[in-house]
């Protein structure tokens, strides 16, 4: 964002809304059905500038909880056991002039002797801004967190945006952008903490933000906003560079077009066997991983005339698909050559974002219902020269709302805060070097990594997967390490990670922080963290 007017404090004005009970949430528990018990009532503050509407709350006893499968975040149930008895709030808001209507859940343990003190925001996935569903927030709970949640006014659809992202008129329905983009994060922060002291009868000792994807550009964006919210943001995966990352993954649709090529997905896994075979063992040891494919120098031509056996069928790759592969990897660029943004990694998986014909749907819908106001766009029909009217269209228009790329964190570090986050190496889906970017342009604005490294911690976790998966060692307790840090002062140099080994032993890593690297010693048992030490790429 390039809003430059960073505001420390929020301005509160208290609107005070009576707690009305409402029915139990719509979930099963181990005695069936549990009737509503009495929270306590509180009055609401809210930021300047926005409006408390209603407040509802809702007694949950706790104990072991089902929560319904929710497609697609939630495909199949989810059962939480131990949790403690709870409350939600649901702070309804509006904005004067908007026409908008914000649900803020805030969600705390009705034993205050359960209550940890702390405060934990969490975040979205595509375009839904947070998860209201319950799941999540009865997660923190049992942790010991008061927690919230915001849908932004713009549903529950992470998917589908029909319903909120055009006016009648057809213009982009500006102020629910910006709810999402941002101003509703705000609300939270301050809502959910004025809940918790008003519930518990005193303040929160330490806020916190967990997010991954949007949710981890929503965490950077209240780093560079709103740097006073929180003592500690856990952003992962972060989406940001919205405004470019948005049209840059359509970028393989515009090159299959160009080149005039339609590979089968045999011929992508192709590519990536063979990225994984020239560059596995770049940092010593052989394991399925390219540990760091910003190295990785393998270029796609070499498997020209390479013969592919795809469903009983001989494929021959081609020059020109070869070329297709090396530019989606290599990143859009102008019709002069210039970089415009970055490719997924070598070795990531392709077919979120490089199949032909299907367009990865977060790029799709901002081009569709944002960019072009067209809902009826067709992203598979574009070319090089469409595309990057595209991406400078997108820019213009939607930088300042949503890019949440300013570099200038001068203000969250002097109010003590701290931004501790990973990506995974083999995201499918946002592409690793545009954090990496952003780190980069960080260290520029502020001094230099070393100055910056007190404040802000990038990881990059080879072999895993957009928010998580993937065969590498995925981070055991990043939230944990985050608090250390915050709460006592215990800044990470290394991010403790682990995976099941293909015999079955657990796989362990001490994932070292940005620019460096993780390298095997040469001596010992390869699946262990003690034997590897950082090294600077």
């Amino acid at each position: 964002m390039k809003q430059r007017l960073i505001v420390l404090m929020a301005t509160a004005v208290s609107a005070v809304a009576v707690l009305v009970p409402a029915a139990a949430n719509a979930v099963s528990r181990d005695s069936g059905p549990v009737a509503a018990t009495t929270c306590a009532t509180v009055p609401v503050s809210a930021p300047s500038g926005t409006k408390v509407e209603s407040v509802k709350a809702v007694a949950n006893a706790g104990g072991t909880v089902t929560f319904p499968a929710a497609p697609p975040l939630h495909p199949d149930k989810e059962t939480l056991t131990d949790v403690p008895a709870w409350c939600d709030f649901t702070v309804t808001v509006s904005h004067p002039g908007a026409n908008d209507h914000v649900n803020i859940r805030v969600s705390l343990p009705q034993d205050r002797k359960k209550w940890n003190g702390r405060f934990q925001a969490t975040g979205g996935s595509a375009y839904l801004a947070g998860d209201l569903s319950g799941a999540p927030l009865a997660g923190a709970v049992k942790a010991g967190y008061a927690a919230a949640a915001t849908d932004a006014g713009v549903g529950a659809n992470p998917l589908d945006v029909s319903g909120w992202a055009l006016t009648p008129a057809g213009k982009v329905d500006t102020p629910l952008l910006k709810n999402f983009a941002a101003r509703s994060l705000h609300d939270m922060a301050v809502i959910g903490k004025d809940v918790a002291k008003r519930f518990y009868d005193r303040s929160v000792s330490y806020a916190y933000w967990n997010g991954c994807s949007t949710g981890g550009r929503q965490g950077y964006e209240e780093a560079q906003d709103y740097p006073a919210d929180f003592d500690g943001i856990l952003a992962k995966a972060p989406a940001i560079n919205w405004d470019r990352f948005g049209v840059a993954t359509l970028w393989s649709q515009a090159v299959f077009n160009e080149e005039k090529v339609q590979p089968t997905p045999c011929e992508s896994d192709a590519f990536n066997t063979a990225v994984i075979k020239a560059c596995d063992t770049d940092d010593g040891v052989k394991d399925g991983i390219v540990d760091n494919p910003q190295d990785c120098r393998w270029d796609a031509r070499r498997l020209v005339g390479t013969k592919v056996l795809c469903e009983g069928k001989e494929i021959t790759i081609s020059k020109a698909t070869a070329d297709a592969f090396r530019k989606i990897w290599a990143g859009p660029v102008s019709s002069s050559g210039k970089r415009l943004w970055y490719g997924p990694n070598k070795s990531a998986g392709l077919a979120s974002l490089a199949t032909p014909g299907n367009p990865f749907f977060v790029a799709s819908t901002w081009v569709k219902y944002f960019v072009t106001r067209n809902p009826s766009f067709d992203a598979t029909k574009i070319n090089y020269r469409s595309f990057e009217q595209l991406f400078r269209s997108s820019q213009k228009q939607f930088n300042d709302i949503i890019g949440t790329d300013d570099p200038n964190l001068s203000a969250f570090a002097k109010a003590g805060g701290k931004l501790l986050s990973w990506h995974g190496q083999t995201d499918e889906l946002v592409p690793t070097r545009g954090t990496i970017d952003y780190r980069e342009r960080v260290n520029q604005a502020l001094g230099g990594n070393k100055r910056v490294d007190d404040f802000y911690r990038l990881f990059l976790l080879p072999g895993v997967n957009h928010c998580g998966g993937g065969i590498g060692p995925q981070p055991t307790d990043d939230l944990g390490a985050l608090v250390d840090w915050v709460e006592k002062g215990r800044a990470p140099a290394t991010l403790a990670a682990s995976a099941p080994g293909a015999d079955g032993k657990i796989v362990t890593r001490n994932v070292c922080r940005y620019p460096m690297v993780t390298r095997y010693t040469g001596h010992g048992d390869t699946a262990s963290a003690a034997n590897y030490r950082c090294v600077t790429a």
